[in-house]
């Protein structure tokens, strides 16, 4: 059993804008026919839901040992204390006080995040950095993964 798994999906809003991106396609290409209109509204509309599809498809797991945010896995022995995020500490720590070393999943969509130290010696990395729906339920499955792995 998975004690976390998280997808990171967009607002529904984006959604509309992506059919609104087809609509303008669609617009651009009226002056040439409707052959063009029909296949902008098609094409412009499809690669734009690819798009909105594509960056809402990040996961967050907690996993076999392991921290899959991602395309990244970290095994959770290599992670420290984790710090929950409030929405005022999220956009600090994606901002002014980041560090360009970090791990970042980020989406500007999500208000709160969770910050993890790094704490393996061989990684440049300081921290992870997740935004996250849930932040107080994934520093409680990191801390049941280690505290299993340590039992």
């Amino acid at each position: 059993m998975q004690p976390y798994d998280e997808r990171l999906t967009v607002p529904r809003s984006w959604w509309f804008l992506a059919i609104a991106v087809g609509v303008a396609v669609a617009l651009i290409l009226l002056p040439f026919g409707p052959l063009p209109l029909l296949a902008g509204l098609v094409g412009g509309g499809a690669l734009a839901l690819m798009a909105v599809s594509s960056y809402g498809s990040a996961r967050i797991r907690v996993v076999a040992g392991s921290l899959v945010a991602g395309k990244a896995r970290i095994p959770v022995t290599a992670l420290g204390a984790a710090t929950v995020l409030d929405p005022e500490q999220t956009v600090a720590w994606r901002s002014h006080k980041a560090d360009p070393r970090a791990f970042m999943l980020l989406r500007s969509y999500v208000p709160t995040a969770l910050k993890v130290e790094v704490t393996d010696p061989a990684d440049p990395t300081p921290y992870v950095y997740l935004s996250t729906r849930s932040p107080q339920r994934l520093a409680a499955a990191l801390d049941a993964v280690r505290t299993a792995d340590a039992g």
